[in-house]
């Protein structure tokens, strides 16, 4: 696969401090909200011309990693970055808090089964990388213990390009301002009461640990195979377009072409 360069693509080995990272940027996309709209929506045509090319070729395989703080727009990211795209191939995976089972087994043994087959689009909304994050800072493993897993998953994300996958991981990034505001939000909208955790106001509690964690993340993992992209993600329509852009480089970068046909379209007359 042709790699490209982007300004959020975090370099392997690289030192990240996300204090010194906007969560609110304007250098990538300098238009206004409503141009924006405009450029979203044929970037989203292009997406859903590109997917059905990579799902007719059934040749690639596509791992899309999402992750971020709470009210991050994991969610609202991935509905509207593939509102337009056709479900054929495309599947979510959501990981939350391990089941009894998948407790019982190593941290990756709920992971494996969901990785991608040749076609397919997998999108995960949370990950592995849980198994770093949130076991760390809530100390719920000694460090002597998930402190092994960066190489665990470097490796695991290894083995996966070198069987062919296209791996992408996507760090939403959202200030902390901002995160009031999107959690204030779910307390005053009753449709939106639902969405409220208060278990979200213990993480937020622990901000600075979760940024210290993420840093320390994609310093490790981020790598030529499995890269991650830093996303400023305070507003959400410009947060669509960096996403959008990202994926469709990718999907350039993989040459796909629609599978060639053993008869003449002009031959084949159906019946009334």
């Amino acid at each position: 696969m042709k790699e490209f360069e982007h300004p959020c693509r975090v370099q392997p080995g690289a030192n990240v401090d996300l204090s010194k990272i906007p969560t609110r940027d304007e250098k990538l996309f300098p238009v206004s909200k409503q141009e924006g709209r405009k450029l979203e929506k044929q970037m989203l045509r292009q997406i859903d011309d590109m997917q059905t090319r990579f799902y007719a070729e059934r040749k690639h395989r596509f791992l899309l990693i999402f992750q971020a703080m709470d009210t991050g727009g994991k969610d609202g990211t991935i509905r509207r970055v593939f509102e337009k795209t056709a479900p054929q191939g495309i599947r979510v995976v959501s990981f939350k808090r391990p089941s009894p089972v998948e407790l019982a087994h190593d941290y990756l043994w709920r992971v494996h089964p969901h990785v991608p087959g040749k076609g397919d689009l997998v999108i995960f909304n949370r990950s592995h990388y849980e198994d770093i994050i949130a076991v760390g800072v809530k100390d719920i493993f000694p460090k002597s213990r998930w402190e092994k897993r960066y190489d665990h998953i470097v490796n695991f994300e290894k083995m996966l390009a070198d069987e062919g996958a296209t791996i992408v991981k996507i760090f939403l990034h959202i200030g902390k301002d901002e995160q009031k505001k999107r959690l204030q939000a779910r307390l005053d909208e009753p449709a939106k009461n639902w969405k409220f955790n208060c278990a979200d106001l213990d993480d937020r509690a622990l901000w600075s640990k979760f940024m210290k964690a993420y840093g320390e993340v994609f310093n490790r993992t981020s790598t030529d195979y499995a890269p991650w992209y830093i996303v400023p993600a305070d507003r959400k329509w410009y947060r669509n377009l960096i996403v959008s852009q990202i994926l469709i480089e990718t999907f350039k970068g993989l040459n796909m072409e629609y599978p060639s046909i053993d008869y003449d379209p002009e031959n084949i007359v159906i019946d009334d």
